[in-house]
């Protein structure tokens, strides 16, 4: 029977649209349409509604100290500068772990580099078969070589797929793209182990003059950056 029901041609319920004399109000609102903006109302009204039960309830006597530890910037709370935080021993601590971590990543990223530059350079070179043909006479001898030459030809213009030479390519620009990554994390590691001993000389200082800054005429290769330098200490 349900077949025979829908086998029955139906007419199609249309929505009404914006009469022509009301045009200028926009389209016309559908239930759709009114129940979004409904909830959104609701929800609203929901909100204000506790936040006025939560000020009428609020007690005067309540206190954190979040509420002096912050202050208020065009209505937005803001916490206070908090720079000291930290003693001098437990920022070195943090400083020797941030050094450890980036040691850890370049080792990393220096044995990715050699795998990958091995795995290229076994693709790009490979080993070059040599056969030695023995020739009864001249003629059988410049048949050979031509067809050596033929087959030399041949190879060297490649039947190469065109997904291998794309994935070539591919490797080669992440072969660069870290090799720079390696670069930058020798600088980071470099200046953060410089910043490192810097500190660890104001913090343990006994002694004056055990570092000094060179001056540019000491320097035997100029560089913008501050070179120092140590006194010899014996090591225990």
């Amino acid at each position: 029977m349900s077949s025979l029901r829908n086998a029955i041609s139906r007419r199609a319920h249309k929505e009404r649209a914006q009469p022509s004399s009301r045009k200028k109000f926009g389209l016309l609102e559908k239930h759709k349409d009114y129940v979004v903006r409904a909830k959104a109302f609701h929800k609203k009204e929901e909100t204000l509604r506790k936040l006025k039960e939560k000020a009428a309830f609020r007690n005067p006597d309540e206190f954190y100290f979040q509420m002096i530890k912050t202050r208020t910037v065009d209505g937005v709370h803001k916490p206070e500068n908090q720079a000291n935080k930290y003693s001098q021993e437990e920022l070195m601590l943090m400083k020797t772990q941030d050094i450890g971590y980036i040691l850890q990543k370049l080792q990393s990223e220096r044995k990715k580099v050699e795998k990958l530059t091995a795995v290229l350079h076994s693709v790009d070179n490979h080993p070059s078969n040599r056969h030695i043909y023995y020739a009864e006479d001249r003629e059988e001898a410049r048949e050979l070589q031509s067809q050596a030459l033929e087959s030399k030809v041949t190879l060297l213009s490649g039947d190469i797929p065109d997904h291998i030479k794309r994935k070539t390519a591919t490797s080669y620009r992440e072969l660069e793209a870290r090799k720079s990554r390696v670069n930058q994390l020798e600088k980071l590691y470099m200046e953060m182990s410089l910043k490192k001993e810097l500190q660890i000389q104001v913090v343990h200082a006994i002694e004056k003059g055990r570092k000094r800054k060179l001056r540019e005429d000491e320097l035997t290769c100029p560089t913008s950056k501050p070179v120092y330098k140590w006194r010899s200490e014996r090591k225990r």
